[in-house]
């Protein structure tokens, strides 16, 4: 059972973001704020999923690190990735953080029964994340313009996984795209001038369906054996988020992706935990 989809769109249901004018926002595509949630949630089920990434935790053997600086030295490339599982070391590094602490700074909205399973989930150490990335994750939106923001859309998760595997060819590349199907949205950058109300139309279901068939060219690979670099696992979210304070609805139905399909968020954690417990067993 995974628990990620229902958590971010809880959690970007409240007021998150403030502008520059003081307006709270859902969503504004000026902060990450809704990638580090969705990066949280996919973590969160992935120590669920993964028995072997719950025991290098409790065994301080693995830490997670926000913002972490990768460098891809084929190309002399460097990415910030919005959050990675990293082997601990005293060496100077990114300052990492555990589960429950990233759910305070992040805003993340949890049930009781949510609440009980990271209770229960063992604590990462505070320290350093060391130069051996295990997984890093990666999350992208397309909240409006969707047909626009199409050729970004793909280069920026495909650079992702090309620095993730620039970095360490045996690291886990594992993306997200959270794709809105709302009809109408209120954009933060079209809406700057407080009690503005500039709402951009949306044609749905076509705007979601090319997306996700963008989504679709984007590269993986069956392993770190194949020599290849792409994703190792990769997920699509459809939401519902008209951006204006009303509640993020998460989209079941088609055209998000079905049980059994290969981007449905289940196999995605399903996926990435099963690469790591075939991966990381020696650590």
């Amino acid at each position: 059972m995974t628990f990620g989809p229902e958590i971010l769109a809880r959690t970007l249901s409240g007021p998150n973001v403030e502008d520059k004018q003081g307006q709270w926002w859902q969503y504004n595509s000026r902060s990450d704020h809704h990638s580090k949630v969705a990066c949280w949630a996919v973590l969160f089920d992935l120590l669920n999923s993964s028995s072997l990434m719950r025991t290098h935790a409790a065994e301080g053997k693995v830490a997670f690190g926000i913002n972490r600086k990768l460098n891809d030295w084929t190309s002399n490339r460097t990415k910030n990735l919005d959050l990675v599982v990293a082997r601990t070391s005293e060496e100077e590094g990114a300052k990492t953080v555990d589960l429950g602490t990233m759910a305070d700074k992040f805003g993340i909205k949890l049930t009781p029964a949510e609440q009980a399973k990271l209770d229960g989930l063992p604590t990462s150490p505070v320290g350093v994340a060391g130069s051996t990335v295990l997984v890093a994750l990666e999350a992208k939106a397309t909240m409006t313009a969707h047909v626009r923001a199409l050729p970004r859309l793909h280069d920026e998760l495909t650079s992702s996984f090309q620095t993730i595997h620039g970095d360490s060819n045996n690291a886990l590349a594992v993306g997200l795209s959270i794709i809105n199907y709302s009809d109408t949205f209120l954009s933060s950058d079209l809406n700057k001038i407080p009690g503005q109300r500039v709402v951009s139309t949306h044609k749905q279901p076509k705007d979601t369906l090319r997306t996700i068939a963008k989504i679709e060219e984007i590269h993986r690979r069956s392993g770190s054996h194949d020599g290849q670099r792409g994703f190792d696992a990769l997920g699509i979210i459809v939401l519902d988020c008209t951006n204006d304070g009303s509640p993020v609805t998460l989209v079941t139905n088609p055209p998000a992706p079905q049980p059994g399909n290969q981007f449905h968020y289940d196999n995605m954690i399903n996926r990435a935990a099963q690469a790591y417990d075939s991966s990381f067993r020696h650590v």
